[in-house]
């Protein structure tokens, strides 16, 4: 099933601002990219991408109430500056089993002083 496809059926007739969670876990990323995600979801807590492609986060919105999101087993390489960017409450992330080559991929995401 496509990401867009699965997004609007875990929906369940709600609007975005209505979801606290969001599981999209092992459904198809188009072209490796986030779809059907939208700064609509202004109240979403958690976000799992698991297993569903990605090559990229360019394409996540801001969330500013994002706490949590799970994007481990992608081929994630880079570009994770966005996520330090749009989500400001973030407190955990899982990168497992991505395809970074080196830690400072990583840098973006270390906060300052």
């Amino acid at each position: 099933m496509d990401m867009k496809k699965r997004v609007s059926l875990e929906l369940r007739h709600r609007s975005p601002a209505e979801v606290q969670e969001l599981v999209l876990d092992n459904c198809r990323s188009g072209e490796g990219k986030i779809e059907g995600i939208t700064e609509e979801f202004s109240n979403l807590e958690l976000l799992s991408l698991i297993n569903v492609g990605l090559t990229s986060v360019a394409d996540l919105p801001k969330l500013p109430k994002l706490k949590r999101l799970e994007l481990s087993d992608n081929r994630i390489s880079g570009g994770l500056e966005v996520l330090a960017e749009r989500l400001v409450n973030l407190t955990h992330l899982n990168l497992s089993g991505n395809k970074f080559k080196d830690l400072s991929t990583l840098e973006p995401l270390v906060g300052g002083a």
